[in-house]
């Protein structure tokens, strides 16, 4: 029974260009999952878009002496050709400029204060006395508190990933004239998160399934009492508060991105003509919300959105946060857009085939811990897996195929005990790398495939159907009819990570339908179709172009 996924996924900042500890630790890993939901034959919509109204916007936009949303212009095209090239699926990508953002936004905050989950209060700010303006948390730098790293922000600390208040930091200083700030009151209103910490708690102490890393973060912020916070600031680019006196205050980023998932369903269900269809995916409580975050917006997704959407009410819950760790480079340094330090994907992508980038990345997404990126591993892993193991059983299958039997696939009849019990293992894969797809645990799925075809390499070897076709026809035939059939397996098996060559591969299979139609399941390729002629499925790379350089 076809069931019904949402998958949202974390809303990037429209500041910059994308690297690639973004791509391996929330969009990567959302596509995985989605092309994996969508070939079970699950009813899946999968959306996100460009936050434009953040703080990093703004430092970027009074850096350069320009508008805000002159800085969108030229970051967000760039984002959308990012996933376009890295063939990243979203049924909606959007931006939080649009007028039906701006709308569900407001709404949202006017039924969480007609709830009374909204409530006017007066915060300490900082203020920079020497450029006379109100200090947005991103605008100010300091020591961390809990850790001493001396480079945190003014909403969270890199470091250590605690969500922190501006007048938390130790030694602040201003971003913007270097000034050291001074404390001043401003009204504000607060999302009373107080009333909410008993229906979190409850909450949360039910979602067995998530991550350990995600959960006990969660009720490590529970366990120490949630506050009530801010949802509004001194600024002047952003959703505007929509109450009487507040004209110049905006509704605060952290608030309005997480509605960006709302407000992206809505307008995709716009989009397509069926204005109403948004409400199975919010309002079915058989519907299932995957949130593909990094772990620094942890709290953002477990506790805070939950609650918004606790008070708002008739919205289903997030069921799983399947938030990843850090990619690092450059021996543990992380990688920041907002230090403009790391390996960025399109440049990544002027070097490397998108499968290559998506298979290498795969391997080392941070699912339980820190990982690492390096460019001469990727290569290692394009020459040495993507082609050695896999890449090279396919093509020289067909390449024998072609050469002995006209392009044919071979008629068998009876099979041999090894035939038989390496096609069974082909059938068993998609129960075994299926359950790991489906539990978000997309580094184990991609090992188990590629055992498969470790699997099917050792039954070529030993069967050497290039010796037999000789001396025994039929023998060889066998051989690669199996072989192909195991193949064909495999194309589905790894198209979740690989989906421009399995697409290929679909297509010099002589497969008459789509690759999505014939499914997540095992499907033989009928004995006498007659197969293009092969085509390679990846390029050989000979040397990094760092190392080529050195060398």
């Amino acid at each position: 029974m076809p069931e019904r996924i949402l998958v949202c996924v974390a809303w990037p900042y429209a500041n910059y260009l994308l690297h690639v500890g973004q791509a391996a630790g929330a969009y990567l890993p959302a596509d995985v999952f989605a092309r994996y939901q969508r070939l079970v034959g699950h009813d899946v919509v999968m959306v996100s878009g460009s936050d434009s109204h953040g703080t990093p916007i703004t430092v970027s936009a009074e850096r350069e002496g320009v508008a805000p949303q002159a800085i969108v212009d030229r970051y967000h095209p760039r984002i959308v050709e990012t996933w376009e090239r890295l063939g990243i699926s979203f049924d909606l990508y959007t931006t939080t400029l649009t007028e039906n953002h701006y709308r569900t936004t407001q709404e949202v905050f006017l039924r969480l204060l007609e709830h009374g989950l909204l409530e006017r209060g007066t915060q300490d700010q900082l203020y920079d006395p020497e450029a006379d303006r109100f200090l947005p948390d991103r605008y100010v730098e300091g020591t961390c508190p809990i850790c001493g790293y001396t480079e945190a922000r003014g909403d969270q600390c890199d470091n250590c990933g605690s969500t922190l208040d501006a007048t938390d930091l130790i030694n602040p200083r201003s971003r913007m004239s270097g000034a050291t700030p001074v404390v001043r009151q401003s009204e504000h209103y607060f999302l009373k998160l107080t009333t909410l910490q008993g229906r979190l708690q409850e909450w949360v102490g039910k979602q067995a399934h998530w991550r350990r890393n995600v959960l006990n973060l969660t009720l490590g912020w529970l366990s120490e009492g949630l506050k009530d916070r801010a949802i509004t600031r001194d600024i002047s680019w952003g959703v505007p508060v929509p109450v009487e006196g507040y004209e110049s205050k905006r509704i605060y980023v952290w608030f309005d991105a997480v509605i960006g998932y709302l407000s992206a369903t809505r307008e995709w269900a716009a989009r397509t003509g069926q204005p109403e269809a948004w409400r199975a995916y919010w309002e079915d409580p058989a519907t299932r919300s995957y949130y593909f975050i990094g772990k620094d917006n942890i709290p953002f997704h477990t506790i805070i959105w939950p609650g918004m959407l606790m008070g708002y009410g008739g919205l289903n819950l997030p069921y799983d946060v399947p938030a990843n760790q850090y990619v690092n480079f450059a021996a543990g340094q992380k990688q920041s857009k907002s230090k403009g330090t790391g390996t960025w994907v399109l440049d990544l992508l002027e070097s490397y085939a998108p499968d290559t980038v998506r298979f290498y990345l795969t391997t080392i997404m941070p699912e339980a811990h820190d990982s690492e990126f390096r460019e001469e591993e990727l290569v290692r892993a394009n020459n040495d897996v993507l082609i050695g193991t896999w890449g090279n059983l396919a093509n020289r299958v067909m390449a024998m195929i072609h050469r002995n039997f006209e392009g044919r696939v071979p008629e068998t009849t009876e099979l041999s005990p090894e035939s038989t019990a390496v096609l069974a293992e082909a059938q068993a894969a998609f129960a075994t790398v299926g359950s790991e797809y489906g539990a978000c645990h997309f580094r184990a799925a991609l090992h188990e495939a590629l055992r498969l075809a470790q699997s099917a390499n050792r039954y070529l070897d030993e069967r050497a159907p290039w010796k037999t076709v000789k001396t025994d026809r039929a023998h060889a035939a066998e051989t690669l009819a199996t072989a192909l059939n195991v193949i064909n397996a495999l194309k589905v098996l790894l198209h979740p990570v690989i989906p421009f060559s399995t697409r290929q591969l679909h297509q010099d299979l002589a497969q008459e339908d789509g690759l999505l139609d014939q499914g997540w399941a095992y499907r033989p390729v009928a004995p006498g179709t007659v197969l293009p002629p092969a085509r390679p499925l990846y390029a050989k790379i000979e040397a990094a172009p760092n190392e080529a350089a050195a060398s």
